[in-house]
């Protein structure tokens, strides 16, 4: 994280309440949406909205798709908040606006995040629609200047030199996988690594032929910022990808891939995965 460190904790408490100034929820788990997922937000009882054009210092996401809103409220019976909307790097912002959002949630009392995104499927044998649940990822950003913990780093948020090695928690991917199974939709429902790219341009066929080589499952712009920082200072993540396109470089079927077309397939799929996470948070 770079910039001053006591400048950077004031504008966490600034934002922090701000929100609280507007709701006295106080969220036990936080899911991000990704590209055309915040449908979620209807199953949440006792809503309260609060834009994040509202919130001063707060950044404001810019792409199609992403609301930009935190929900607050009930879902099934767990205090909640909902992320309709995130930021990415390829926005332009600073490492010290990528970090915000999960140190917010931090402060806010959440201990479990739940993130979600649409994403590239690499593997042949994925579909438009599948889900894939995340056990690892690959980001060659993450392990140069892309890392959105360089910078001064604060003891009290969190170690100078995080682990990564169990950065999508078991047990969470357990239960995800369980409620698929549930639900049936377990056949659509995979496990997998992440391949996180800085975007904003669309991988190139040899650029996927390398990440499957690589041992990658499917490829996105997102996430991955989001997780270092949330177990940086000690959140317990889950996520889940829905596949909207597959990049497998050798189908047939394979063309030029737009953002409406991942906006198209994210919205028609997206009831499979608020089933999962409405029973998701459910169990915990």
């Amino acid at each position: 994280m770079g910039g001053s460190q006591s400048s950077h904790d004031c504008v966490v408490d600034r934002i922090v309440a701000q929100i609280r100034a507007q709701t006295d929820v106080q969220p036990q788990v936080a899911i991000v949406c990704g590209s055309g997922l915040g449908g979620l937000a209807k199953s949440v009882e006792k809503a309260i909205t609060i834009p994040y054009s509202s919130i001063k210092d707060f950044p404001q996401t810019t792409v199609s798709g992403h609301n930009g809103n935190f929900i607050f409220g009930q879902l099934k019976s767990k205090s909640i908040v909902i992320m309709q909307g995130r930021l990415h790097q390829y926005e332009g912002f600073t490492h010290d606006q990528m970090v915000l959002p999960m140190r917010v949630l931090k402060q806010l009392g959440v201990s479990i995040v739940l993130l979600t995104n649409a994403a590239g499927g690499l593997k042949e044998k994925l579909n438009v629609g599948d889900l894939v649940v995340l056990n690892d990822h690959i980001s060659l950003s993450g392990l140069g200047t892309g890392n959105v913990l360089i910078g001064p780093n604060n003891e009290s948020l969190g170690p100078r030199f995080p682990a990564t090695t169990d950065a999508y928690d078991e047990e969470l991917r357990k239960i995800l996988l369980s409620k698929a199974k549930q639900l049936g939709i377990d056949d659509c429902v995979h496990e997998g690594v992440y391949f996180h790219v800085m975007g904003p341009t669309y991988t190139t066929n040899a650029e996927c032929r390398m990440m499957l080589n690589m041992g990658a499952d499917v490829v996105g712009m997102s996430t991955v910022p989001e997780v270092f920082v949330a177990r940086h200072c000690g959140l317990r993540v889950a996520a889940v990808s829905l596949v909207s396109d597959n990049c497998n470089p050798d189908r047939k079927d394979a063309t030029a891939l737009t953002h409406e077309e991942v906006l198209k397939a994210a919205n028609q799929h997206a009831t499979k995965l608020e089933q999962l996470c409405v029973e998701f948070v459910s169990v915990l």
